[in-house]
């Protein structure tokens, strides 16, 4: 049932419309469109739950630290973009961040964890100098809120599937890893997708 559940929510990410992609601050408010903005779109989307995932497979600190590591690094993104300092092939390297992060996932690769943390925190800076980069009339404080919550509530979503993996593989625990690994495959492929299509 999770793998499932994942799975089903791995393809109705891809359902979303690019014209839905942000909502307009002044209407909505500058936390609303922070909110939005990784939840609406599917390259953030793919890529934080991997995170999530990622860190479900390595289990013990790695549950609490490539989530932290991602969203440390993903508001020192958002905040450089804010200062005006050009990040070049921002949008490049977050689809390959989604590529990667599935691929670690599928292998179900375990490096040392603060490798890991450092890969990780190395495309949150990605992800944070998009979110600045397309802030518009936003005011910083409330959007950088709404980016961060739906950036932990993903990670939380992809740790959560992991969890669920293990629960439903109680009294086979190699099922649990396969879940999560064929997960990881069904994203590395959405990033090939997004890079392709």
């Amino acid at each position: 049932m999770p793998f499932r559940l994942g799975l089903a929510a791995i393809v109705l990410s891809f359902a979303s419309s690019p014209a839905l992609a942000h909502l307009d601050p002044a209407e909505h408010g500058s936390f609303a469109a922070g909110f939005s903005h990784p939840l609406f779109g599917t390259d953030h989307v793919l890529a934080m739950i991997a995170v999530g995932l990622w860190a479900a497979l390595l289990g013990g600190r790695a549950v609490w630290m490539l989530p932290t590591a991602f969203v440390s690094a993903m508001v020192a993104g958002f905040f450089l973009s804010l200062a005006g300092m050009p990040l070049p092939y921002v949008e490049p390297f977050i689809l390959l961040s989604v590529v990667v992060l599935g691929v670690v996932v599928a292998l179900a690769l375990r490096l040392p964890l603060g490798l890991c943390a450092a890969l990780v925190a190395a495309f949150g800076i990605c992800h944070g100098h998009a979110h600045g980069g397309e802030i518009g009339t936003a005011g910083e404080i409330a959007y950088a809120g709404g980016f961060v919550l739906a950036t932990a509530l993903l990670h939380a979503a992809g740790l959560l599937i992991g969890h669920g993996a293990n629960i439903a593989a109680h009294n086979n625990p190699g099922w649990a890893s396969r879940i999560i690994r064929a997960l990881g495959v069904a994203t590395a492929s959405g990033g090939i997708y997004l890079a392709v299509g």
